[in-house]
């Protein structure tokens, strides 16, 4: 392989040898740490793809930590390791290291973790070549052999690809859809929104996303808008629903599964939410997306700079109104309608 930069990241004089010795296609076992939860296990899922196509044919292992396997991206990888999480704590140190060298010796290891986790099972683990992109310059040096640069204003999954085009891998942009599962199929188009996130305090006012859902429903009289209900008791929609009754096209789902949520997303033809993996889903799954950030001062992160997507937010990191929101989704809409 060979190394294509000149500013942006950091390679070891070490790695700089290793890396001119390695050829692809004789690559055979790649490690990727992502330790996260719904919304970032479904960002992977691009970088994943695109070291199957360069790496054609490595053993890949994806890592992952015990608590949070949900949504996992199990389909696109040939063996899944977990370490324990923040769900036991009862597991002794020892146990712990044990389990963490279970991931076995590597010819790559692709953290994308940037976890204290995902630093110790760097550590522990044997690799020809370790790679990361870690915020802080000293953890370039203590735990990897090459890093690219990691920004708060880059979208975290191009962030995550930037590992391969430090090799001169020229990636998918944008990504290809890239989440399984059929589309919902219903008898009107339908706009999708989800007012939950991971902790009420990434909520947008139950009180301004009835008025959004409301100002819609008569300005889009021929749409459906399907609000979808999380699965925790705190998460209900029923504050909302309650002051829309009267708008028929206005409908309230509680999936029964993820796979069926996953449905409602790619079957909408735009998904409306806060800081949430949902919102993430729908960005992977081609789906445009209107976020709405308030209590996360990293927007950029989660900002597409392809495809119709847009992050509602404020210089001073305020509760957005509701006509700020209804300005970028109306936008969005009237794109579509100019693209039929």
């Amino acid at each position: 392989m060979k190394l294509w930069f000149v500013r942006g990241a950091w390679v070891s004089r070490k790695a700089r040898t290793v890396i001119a010795g390695i050829e692809p296609k004789e690559v055979k076992r790649i490690a990727v740490i992502r330790h996260g939860a719904l919304g970032d296990l479904v960002m992977v899922r691009p970088f994943l793809l695109e070291i199957r196509k360069h790496f054609p044919n490595a053993e890949l292992t994806l890592s992952l930590v015990s608590n949070y396997t949900y949504s996992a991206p199990t389909e696109l990888v040939d063996r899944v390791h977990v370490v324990y999480g923040n769900d036991r704590r009862d597991i002794s140190v020892r146990e712990q290291i044990r389990k963490a060298r279970e991931l076995g010796p590597q010819d790559i290891i692709f953290d994308c973790a940037d976890t204290t986790r995902g630093y110790w099972l760097t550590v522990l683990s044997t690799a020809k070549l370790k790679i990361g992109y870690p915020f802080r310059t000293w953890q370039r040096y203590v735990f990897y052999d090459a890093a690219v640069f990691r920004s708060d204003f880059v979208f975290e999954a191009d962030s995550m690809l930037h590992m391969l085009q430090l090799f001169g891998f020229k990636t998918q942009h944008p990504p290809a859809p890239c989440i399984p599962g059929e589309a919902r199929v219903h008898p009107r188009k339908y706009v999708m929104y989800f007012p939950s996130a991971s902790t009420p305090s990434k909520c947008w006012p139950n009180d301004s996303f009835a008025e959004l859902i409301k100002r819609m429903a008569v300005n889009y009289a021929h749409f459906d808008h399907i609000v979808i209900q999380g699965v925790a008791k705190w998460e209900t929609i029923e504050p909302i629903m309650q002051q829309l009754k009267g708008h028929a096209n206005v409908i309230g789902v509680k999936p029964a599964s993820l796979a069926e949520c996953i449905s409602w997303v790619k079957g909408s033809i735009m998904v409306v939410a806060n800081d949430t993996g949902i919102r993430n889903l729908a960005i992977v799954a081609g789906i445009p997306t209107v976020g709405i950030l308030f209590s996360t001062y990293m927007p950029y992160r989660y900002w597409p700079t392809y495809g119709l997507h847009d992050v509602v937010f404020t210089p001073d990191a305020q509760v957005p109104d509701v006509d700020m929101v209804y300005a970028s989704v109306d936008t969005i809409m009237k794109k579509l309608n100019a693209t039929g």
